[in-house]
């Protein structure tokens, strides 16, 4: 097939958890020929879904990590990337999104627009990525696809549109009315590979009319060409429509919505003809770098072949044969044997063994086109680093990465399990930029750090799996911040006299808070109290305490510091002398300004059916939770509360026996806040019984 580059697509699949998102790509490799058998992703026939390749997904039924693919359809090739859904791998999601030029946002008929839809809505803005929604599992009892569509109005703030109307819901959900060509359209065979169109049944002919002007309305606004023909009342052809629809959609401002069941095979393949008549190409998309020789002024790449290459790193993966970068070409061709200059770290490199992926096989090839994303073999490089040709410095603006909320230490259990632990832990960092790990200086353990409680243990599940390292954990650690309330003035002189030249500082000035910045520093020196060249020293030496309060040894934030006078001596003064006398001004001025400890408070949303909602306000207020509000959505309920992350520990437990398993709930985080007095006690309490033990 030749390569045309307005005939590529790069989609990604992304929702809530169990929306359906891995069901959906199975089917859709199934009809696109990829695969020829369709497995389960609870993975009941010992298989497992094509997409989730890891052991452990298997298991439990969910999607860890973002799997590449692609297939052809309609002469189109697309390239989809399946995220997953727990808000825990968030940063998967990110990445694939930071490269995709289209999305698939999938719904549950059921559920609706969920706390996760949420999340995944943000992220696509924030990458400007233009989006089709699918209203997945119509077959299922409550499917309402009029009131997710609604949701999507509200919630998300979207222009949503049906494309499509269900013909029967829920056990009779039997086919789908397409509103562009007007035809009943129904999906025949074992698998539903044969579709069948009908004309509409006749008692759904006058709700589809009324879809369709209401559809056709929409559409007028992105089309004058369509303006007119309604306007002259023409004959209004699918094409026509189309092309006003794909306006829309490009620029964001309408999400064309799609229903089916991907489950029982129904409205997959309309949703793959809707992918390539309505989702950009890579050229529709302004894909922008920053030019690093012109002071990061930003540079249109042309996603032409013939230009000097650009493309990004998004994603690093650790396989048997050494490290395997996924990369997106957005200009020019990159081919085996090109030699390319890692704009991070000025390196040049030699591109070896390119190939495709396929889940986690892969494919030989000799050259990823433009608008391509494809893997390259045995380059050294990090997540989000920039390849271009040798001639060229510019940089692709890299991905958001979320800071890290929970913590666990871990102690290796032998010798052995110490060496693998270092490996494991070495490739997981580099891997995923949300996982950190640091040896604790206090009492030398290994800390882990991570999203939530379940990217921990998943992480500490491959450790054991996939590296033979066995492990045991310590308690779960929480990022705690300290910040001061109220202004305080310091005047610190620093001196120290031993034989020969001594040392000698004076700083002074005031430390006060400061709103949603870390750390302020403000030079109001004048008569030249403090040497210009001392003033840095200070500075490094205000900073040098942030990462460890007086208090309680938690990182600070919220400071703002200002000096306005000092005093230097003429031969005992020095840099060195400098950062101590800061230091020392800090503590000073840090146990008046009245320090407070901050806690991570959290964005929880729990899903319960309505019987057990009391059930479940109560637990979350036991939990020092604020009920922020709740919904009620047919025979289930959405309260949404604000609750401190020490307190979420082990909830998912308490949670599954309160509402005899039917209740899921999704976390995410919101905030800092203050730490009640009791709490800061126990807290205090805690880390000098600590320090005994270390002691």
């Amino acid at each position: 097939m030749k390569y045309q580059i307005e005939k590529v697509r790069n989609i990604g699949i992304s929702a809530h958890i169990d929306s359906g998102k891995t069901t959906l790509t199975e089917r859709i490799l199934f009809y696109t020929d990829r695969i020829h058998a369709i497995h389960d992703v609870k993975g009941k026939d010992g298989v497992g879904a094509t997409m989730d390749s890891m052991e452990l997904e298997k298991e439990r039924g969910i999607t860890i990590a973002s799997a590449a693919t692609y297939c052809e359809w309609g002469g189109h090739e697309i390239n989809i990337i399946d995220t997953p859904g727990h808000v825990d791998f968030t940063i998967e999601v990110e990445r694939s999104l930071r490269v995709l030029d289209g999305a698939i946002l999938v719904l549950c008929s059921v559920g609706g627009v969920q706390s996760q839809s949420i999340t995944v809505d943000q992220q696509m803005k924030r990458y400007k990525v233009p989006c089709v929604a699918f209203i997945n599992k119509c077959d299922r009892s409550g499917a309402n696809p009029d009131r997710v569509i609604a949701q999507l109005n509200e919630k998300l703030g979207h222009s949503a549109v049906a494309m499509q109307l269900p013909i029967g819901l829920e056990a009779a959900f039997e086919g789908v009315i397409d509103l562009v060509t007007m035809q009943a359209i129904y999906f025949d065979g074992d698998n539903g590979e044969n579709v069948r169109c009908e004309p509409i049944p006749a008692e759904l002919q006058a709700l589809a009319d009324e879809k369709r002007e209401a559809l056709i309305d929409t559409a007028t606004l992105f089309s004058d060409e369509l303006m007119e023909a309604v306007l002259e009342e023409q004959e209004i052809s699918s094409d026509m429509l189309l092309a006003a629809l794909r306006q829309g959609t490009l620029t964001r401002q309408i999400t064309p919505v799609f229903i089916g069941s991907a489950y029982k095979n129904k409205g997959v393949q309309p949703l793959l003809d809707a992918v390539n008549a309505l989702l950009p190409c890579p050229t529709d998309v302004e894909n922008v770098a920053l030019d690093l020789d012109k002071a990061e002024a930003p540079v249109t790449l042309s996603s032409k072949a013939e230009d000097p290459i650009v493309a990004l790193a998004f994603k690093l993966e650790d396989g048997q044969y050494g490290q395997l970068t996924y990369i997106r070409v957005y200009q020019g061709v990159l081919k085996r044997g090109d030699t390319l200059l890692n704009v991070r770290t000025g390196k040049k490199v030699k591109i070896g063994r390119l190939v495709r992926m396929h889940a986690n096989q892969m494919e030989e090839i000799d050259a990823i086109q433009t608008g391509f994303i494809g893997a390259l073999f045995g380059v050294d490089c990090a997540s989000g680093d920039t390849f271009t040709d040798p001639n060229l410095n510019l940089a692709m603006t890299s991905m958001f990465v979320p800071e890290p909320v929970i913590s666990l230490a871990i102690m290796p259990q032998d010798n052995k399990a110490e060496i693998n632990m270092a490996k494991a832990l070495n490739r997981f960092t580099k891997e995923d930029p949300t996982f950190r790990t640091y040896v604790s200086d206090e009492t030398g353990d290994t800390i882990i750090s991570g999203m939530g409680e379940l990217h921990l243990e998943v992480y500490l599940e491959r450790m054991r799996r996939e590296y033979k390292a066995e492990v045991s954990t310590g308690m779960p650690r929480v990022a705690y911040r300290e910040t001061i309330t109220r202004r305080a003035e310091f005047n610190y002189t620093h001196k120290k006299q031993t034989g020969g030249s001594g040392q000698y500082g004076r700083v002074a000035g005031f430390m006060e808070p400061v709103a949603d910045e870390e750390f302020v520093f403000i030079n109001k020196i004048t008569g030249g109290a403090i040497p210009t060249q001392y003033i840095p020293a200070c500075e490094k030496g205000f900073r040098a305490c942030m990462a460890k309060g007086p208090k309680m040894e938690f990182p600070v934030t919220g400071i703002q510091v200002e000096i306005n006078d000092g005093a230097a001596h003429s031969v005992d003064s020095s840099e060195m002398a400098f950062q101590a006398a800061a230091r020392g001004a800090f503590r000073e001025a840090y146990h008046k300004a009245r320090p407070v400890i901050h806690e991570p408070i959290m964005k929880v949303v729990v899903e319960t059916p309505t019987e057990f909602q009391g059930a479940v306000m109560g637990s979350l207020n036991q939990r020092r939770g604020m009920i922020v509000g709740t919904q009620d959505e047919g025979v289930m309920c959405a309260v949404e509360a604000q609750v401190p992350l020490a307190e979420m520990f082990g909830y998912s437990t308490v949670l599954r026996s309160l509402t005899q398993g039917k209740a899921q709930f999704t976390m995410e985080f919101n905030t800092y806040r203050q730490v009640p007095q009791s709490v800061a006690e126990e807290l205090v309490k805690k880390a000098q019984e600590e320090k005994k033990s270390v002691a």
